[in-house]
């Protein structure tokens, strides 16, 4: 990774890439060392991978058998402690940052630790998809804008603190990977923010918008074992996001339930999605 020790190390986990993550890493490396970590991609891959590799400021581990989006943002947490990084960016691979994204995001961050905010994770205040635009609730405390959660692509994630609990939870696989990185800083005391004005845009699944009662909904059209990890994990995250947060446990079970619900009278293959949905109530492998 060089003899430099960057204050930002980026990551950027991959799974049956698209040329498009060429265009992303490219523009990374650029601004901070990339640490490119695949899951088990088919052979199909090997020339996105070559190409990659090829890159200065990119380091591309390949592993053997698929095991979700956290051993690979993992790898880039190992990647931040061993160089000597302060931040680490973690971008999924079908995610479009914005030219100056890593500047702004980094100023921010630098400017609320210099007041004594005590930050744990940063990301863009707005994410985009083709169904609309997502945001976060969020309040002021300390002068900085506050959230419970935000999702991993485009954040800033403080390395000592990830270091101190772990990283992220290898156990549940893809998904609320980012919610319990976020429960855990909180729990320690830290802050999860957002840098006002900063978007970004991220495919949500193969999400839509429709209308119903007059107002607009998005659609996400996950697969049904998509379905199955995302209520179990966020059943098994509830327990401590209640005694945490009761306000926040319940509205984000609220969105799952809408999004599951969704899945079942709205969207395609429903009867696979009822199944997938009544896998998510039972224990299981959570990948």
């Amino acid at each position: 990774m060089g003899e430099t020790k960057p204050s930002v190390l980026s990551v950027v986990p991959t799974y049956r890439p698209t040329e498009s993550v060429t265009a992303l890493v490219t523009a990374l490396a650029e601004q901070t060392a990339v640490v490119v970590s695949d899951d088990a991609s088919p052979c199909t891959a090997d020339p996105i991978m070559r190409s990659l590799e090829s890159l200065p400021s990119v380091t591309v581990m390949r592993h053997q058998h698929n095991a979700g989006i956290a051993r690979g943002l993992n790898d880039g947490v190992a990647a931040a402690l061993i160089s000597g990084a302060t931040w680490l960016l973690t971008v999924d691979q079908d995610t479009v940052l914005p030219i100056g994204y890593v500047d702004a995001l980094t100023t921010v961050a630098t400017s609320l630790v210099s007041s004594g905010v005590p930050l744990g994770a940063i990301g863009a205040q707005v994410v985009a998809d083709a169904s609309g635009s997502m945001t976060y609730p969020t309040r002021i405390e300390g002068g900085a804008v506050v959230t419970e959660e935000i999702i991993q692509t485009g954040s800033l994630w403080s390395v000592a603190a990830l270091a101190e609990f772990g990283g992220f939870d290898e156990s549940l696989g893809i998904d609320a990977v980012d919610a319990a990185a976020c429960l855990r800083l909180r729990e320690r005391g830290m802050v999860v923010a957002v840098a006002p004005g900063l978007s970004l845009s991220h495919s949500i699944g193969a999400a839509r918008s429709i209308s119903m009662f007059g107002r607009s909904v998005m659609v996400t059209g996950h697969s049904p074992e998509r379905r199955t990890t995302m209520l179990r994990n966020r059943l098994r995250l509830f327990p401590a996001e209640f005694k945490q947060s009761p306000t926040h446990a319940f509205r984000t079970l609220r969105r799952v339930g809408v999004n599951q619900t969704l899945g079942l009278f709205v969207e395609n293959g429903r009867w696979a999605n009822a199944k997938g949905t009544i896998r998510g109530l039972t224990p299981g492998e959570d990948r």
